[in-house]
């Protein structure tokens, strides 16, 4: 019988209907998962930790003491009560940094210990101001030709702004950072706005004399610094190396399952190889799924040596890439491609060819935009979030982090990773010898046995 012709295919129904079903599940899929997780970050964004650290010690001031640090802070607070987007958290600049330091805050605003002082030496005590009026009249008089003593009449040096300081964290996300950066400055500046009105309010009391400049001065009072939290290095992607590594090391266990999986296939004989018109043959040889799910996890297991050296020693031998503890670093790739590329054969055995679909989405489609590394948690709805709790590639990129940023502290998100990556491996281990012992004791074998084709096609000569 002529096999059919090419043109014959294309008229297949179920070859048009079911290749499309397939591909319009899945770039649907990749459209809501990575445009719908990040399209709207502002919106979606709550409870941002940002720390809020009082360090002033107040100065007295009219006989008593005042902390205008403790008013900053409440008023911040207060205006924060019907804005859940930033999740202000009042601590101690010790607190503070060792949490930026832990990728913990994506920010601070810190009040300085002379912040009061600063702010009380902005407005003149009455005999000041009668001073500057003397000053000017003096100065009319000089413009109409007369002599005046050196020294009359100069104008007074201007005090020290009082400042506010901005730390920003790149280490624990570009876009976090920069959102808690304007969340802060916005803060500060409204601070400064409620203070310029209580500082003319008091010099008007007190019937100081103050020029416009001084004016316009006191009305905005408090200068905004911005700082780095803490510092990366020049060669650390502006914080997303740690991102970037973990993506290959995902991607490398991904496509390390694939490979494997069609080469012991091809070296069984279940599958045939083409190298372009060449097709190579192997005799086939019946194994069980166990057994060939057992000769992929060895082969991964040792390949994922090789590839998470090679990954290494490009990323920081050749491209120079900012890192410390490297031995940690080369364990930690090491195992990521392991446990991945062993969770990979298991989709890969369990559900044949549609395996590599399911790896595709649960690896990277569902993976990089629940990932936290660009756009924050905080920022991404809830569905993400809770994607965020099991999907790979944010346990990774938080055990990264702190590899890479954080001087591989446990609690910076290493032994979240860590514990992570033993329960994908203890449950992706179980599913897949599990659910392959299972299909091997019901005789579901991937190509039967001559014995057992033998008996099937005499079965109906009995009937």
């Amino acid at each position: 019988m002529p096999s059919p012709q090419p043109s014959s295919v294309l008229r297949s129904p179920k070859l048009w209907i079911g290749s499309g079903l397939i591909l319009a599940v899945v770039s649907t899929l990749f459209a809501l998962l990575y445009v719908g997780g990040n399209v709207n970050p502002k919106g979606n964004l709550r409870d941002l930790p940002v720390a809020l650290v009082n360090s002033d010690r107040g100065a007295d001031t009219g006989g008593k003491h005042v902390n205008l640090g403790e008013q900053v802070v409440a008023g911040i607070e207060k205006s924060a009560a019907s804005n859940h987007s930033i999740a202000w958290q009042v601590m101690t600049r010790q607190e503070a940094d060792k949490r930026l330091g832990q990728g913990k805050l994506y920010g601070a605003l810190v009040v300085p210990a002379d912040f009061t002082t600063a702010v009380a030496g902005l407005t003149p005590a009455p005999q000041q101001g009668q001073a500057q009026a003397q000053g000017q009249a003096a100065q009319g008089q000089a413009a109409q030709g007369q002599a005046q003593p050196q020294g009359q009449g100069q104008a007074q040096p201007q005090p020290a702004r009082p400042t506010l300081t901005v730390l920003t964290n790149q280490s624990a996300g570009s876009i976090g950072s920069s959102m808690a950066s304007g969340a802060s400055q916005k803060a500060a500046h409204a601070a400064s706005a409620q203070l310029g009105k209580d500082l003319l309010g008091r010099a008007a009391g007190q019937g100081a004399q103050l020029s416009p400049a001084a004016k316009l001065m006191l009305a905005d009072p408090v200068a905004v610094e911005i700082a780095d939290g803490h510092p990366l290095g020049a060669r650390s992607a502006m914080g997303l190396s740690a991102f970037y590594y973990a993506l290959v090391l995902l991607v490398c266990g991904m496509l390390a399952a694939n490979v494997v999986n069609s080469q012991v296939d091809n070296a069984l004989g279940y599958l045939h190889t083409d190298m372009g018109p060449f097709r190579q043959r192997t005799p086939l040889r019946h194994t069980s799924r166990v057994r060939t799910l057992a000769v992929n996890t060895v082969i991964m297991l040792g390949l994922s040596v090789v590839m998470g050296s090679l990954v290494e020693a490009t990323t920081v031998g050749l491209l120079d890439m900012d890192a410390s503890h490297l031995g940690l670093l080369w364990l930690y790739s090491v195992g990521t491609i392991a446990v991945v590329g062993i969770s990979g054969l298991a989709l890969l055995a369990v559900f044949g060819t549609p395996g590599m679909l399911l790896s595709t989405i649960v690896f990277i489609a569902m993976a990089v935009p629940s990932s936290g590394a660009t756009v924050p948690l905080e920022a991404l709805p809830g569905f993400f979030r809770t994607l965020s709790e099991f999907e790979p590639l944010r346990q990774l990129t938080g055990g990264l982090r702190s590899i890479l940023y954080y001087g591989a502290q446990a609690d910076a998100g290493l032994t979240r990773a860590w514990t992570a990556m033993g329960i994908a491996l203890a449950v992706s281990l179980a599913f897949g010898f599990g659910m392959t012992r299972l299909y091997d004791r019901k005789g579901l074998h991937r190509i039967p046995r001559p014995e057992e084709a033998a008996d099937a096609a005499a079965e109906p000569v009995k009937a």
